[in-house]
């Protein structure tokens, strides 16, 4: 890794099939930073999360994500790259028949989890974070969005990942529910060294929780932009 670098891209290149989607892009995230992305649907922010998760491949230029080479990745290190990260989509991805126990362990078991007393544990120790440990039982639709979307965040913290990429987190929730999943987020990156990108069109929360913020526009990334 290159210092306190969890994302370093430089001149890179992004594409989707043959058509380029971002060019040139240079961004940079640091441990424990907390980071809005956002831009106009079509602008290229799902193409560059993916180029972070391993999904698109970067051309051109450097990048490193969690102390892994892009252009050097391979499809069996990417399983390796995806435990650094932890990922919160708007849509939950729970599984329906299963309650908030079993969708944090089956996650622990997918990523090499064997012990089950350290299992036990983890998924208690996570669920305490987001504030949620009383619902170890229950299945997801005995929740409301906000506390799916907690058991998300709690899920994507199992593996004590070095960035969490949120895409969209409060797009299905109003906006008191909102604030406290933003809240819980920004908490995460300053207690410790988690660095929290999140993907929004929402700009009354970034008014909200005024923070460094990326932007995706005509096919460029441009860091450390203001908005009215």
């Amino acid at each position: 890794m290159i210092g306190n670098s969890i994302i370093k891209l430089s001149g890179v290149n992004i594409y989707q099939q043959k058509h380029l989607v971002l060019t040139n892009v240079n961004l940079h995230i640091d441990k424990g930073d907390f980071v809005w992305l956002i831009g106009a649907t079509g602008s290229g922010k799902s193409s560059l999360l993916k180029v972070i998760y391993g999904d698109l491949m970067a051309a051109d230029g450097n990048g490193h994500v969690c102390g892994y080479e892009l252009k050097t990745l391979s499809t069996k290190d990417i399983p390796f790259l995806r435990r650094k990260l932890g990922i919160v989509f708007q849509d939950f991805q729970l599984l329906t028949d299963r309650t908030v126990e079993e969708n944090l362990q089956f996650v622990m078991q997918a990523t090499g989890w064997k012990d089950k007393k350290l299992i036990a544990e983890r998924t208690l120790d996570v669920l305490e974070k987001v504030g949620l440990r009383s619902k170890l039982k229950k299945m997801p639709h005995e929740l409301s969005g906000g506390e799916q979307q907690r058991v998300v965040i709690a899920r994507a913290l199992i593996n004590d990942p070095e960035i969490i990429l949120a895409d969209e987190p409060t797009g299905n929730l109003d906006p008191e529910t909102s604030e406290e999943i933003i809240l819980l987020l920004k908490q995460i990156s300053q207690s410790s060294s988690t660095a929290v990108l999140v993907a929004t069109h929402d700009y009354h929360i970034i008014r909200t929780f005024p923070s460094r913020i990326i932007k995706c526009e005509s096919g460029k990334v441009l860091e450390d932009v203001q908005i009215a």
